[in-house]
């Protein structure tokens, strides 16, 4: 395990600033997802982090020492990438053993760690198998496998699931959940998933154009954005985002300097009397629906049900929202508490 910490730091491509003010403090054995949109730096920071990109500014320590010009070799790091890379002509466990038989390791020391670590990752019985007579999520494993045999201080995950179809991003978020819990280490995993953060993480970055929105627990993000950013990014479906001025009837919950309003789609209650909006279209999901409306003024706002909703579309509904779950912003999209 190790803790890491990064300071102020910044990177430059030419004249596009892809990293602005970064500051961190990662601790031993922590789970931490960097999460956002496409070209926010969340891939540009692990590199970073990682020796595979440079900073302009700042430092990077792990275990108070500092990293910031070592090379990656020097890191005492292992990174998983979204491709597995994977030599096709090895089987699973010379692949394993590669980076150790390069580096010098003794053969019954890799031996010894590529058993344990395929105990972990369940692919004992695979260990004679090319990869191309493996599934992805196989694949994916021994990507992993082949970290977790160094050893490092720290693993970083750059996006290692988007090649899975749904059912096995799932599986694979479980996996990588319980390798955490076995293991006990500091590891950094980036993903553009809101899903896959909230679901793993212990602690997420949230990150905006390079820079650092907010961080916290999952729950904290959910239910104290600090920005209007993270409010309308962190869930799923998003927050609704409203002008403050809109027909949401809000006379009685102002706030001095506010811009705009939020509030999530199963905070929304229907009553008799509340806010008119029409019901334009539905998402039936089995245990719960969603129905996405339209108020007088053309703003959209979804509300979360249960599954056996039976309202038809193009009916007029009521919206109660309830004031102690409105989320208030000012005009620079800070939260108003």
């Amino acid at each position: 395990m190790a803790t890491i910490r990064l300071a102020g730091i910044n990177k430059f491509y030419g004249d596009l600033q892809a990293l602005t003010d970064v500051s961190l403090d990662i601790a031993h054995g922590a789970f931490v997802v960097f999460v956002g949109p496409s070209g926010c730096g969340k891939s540009t920071l692990l590199r970073s982090i990682a020796g595979l990109e440079s900073v302009d500014e700042g430092t990077i320590e792990i275990d108070g020492r500092d990293v910031t010009d070592l090379d990656p070799s020097d890191r005492d790091l292992s990174m998983v990438f979204q491709s597995y890379a994977l030599y096709p002509h090895m089987t699973v466990r010379a692949n394993m053993e590669f980076g150790m038989k390069v580096g010098g390791v003794a053969a019954d020391e890799r031996t010894r760690r590529v058993i344990q670590a395929a105990r972990i990752l369940q692919l004992s019985e695979l260990l004679d198998r090319k990869p191309g007579q493996l599934s992805g999520g196989q694949r994916q494993r021994v990507a992993i496998g082949r970290s977790i045999v160094k050893n490092p201080k720290v693993f970083l995950f750059d996006e290692p699931l988007s090649n899975l179809d749904a059912k096995l991003r799932v599986q694979m978020r479980i996996e990588l959940e319980a390798l955490h819990r076995e293991l006990g280490a500091t590891m950094i995993y980036v993903t553009h998933d809101q899903v896959e953060a909230m679901t793993m993480a212990d602690r997420i970055v949230v990150l905006n154009d390079g820079k650092v929105e907010q961080t916290g627990s999952p729950m904290d993000l959910y239910h104290r954005p600090e920005t209007e950013f993270v409010a309308g990014f962190i869930g799923s479906p998003a927050m609704n985002i409203l002008p403050a001025d809109s027909a949401l009837g809000l006379a009685t919950g102002a706030a001095e300097g506010m811009r705009s309003v939020g509030i999530r789609p199963e905070h929304i209650l229907l009553g008799d009397d509340g806010l008119p909006v029409t019901l334009r279209s539905k998402e039936l999901l089995g245990g719960e629906s969603y129905l996405y409306t339209q108020d007088a003024q053309g703003a959209q706002i979804v509300i979360k049900t249960d599954g056996d909703d039976g309202h038809a579309l193009g009916q007029t509904l009521h919206l109660v929202l309830p004031d102690e779950r409105i989320h208030r912003f000012d005009s620079a999209g800070l939260a108003l508490r």
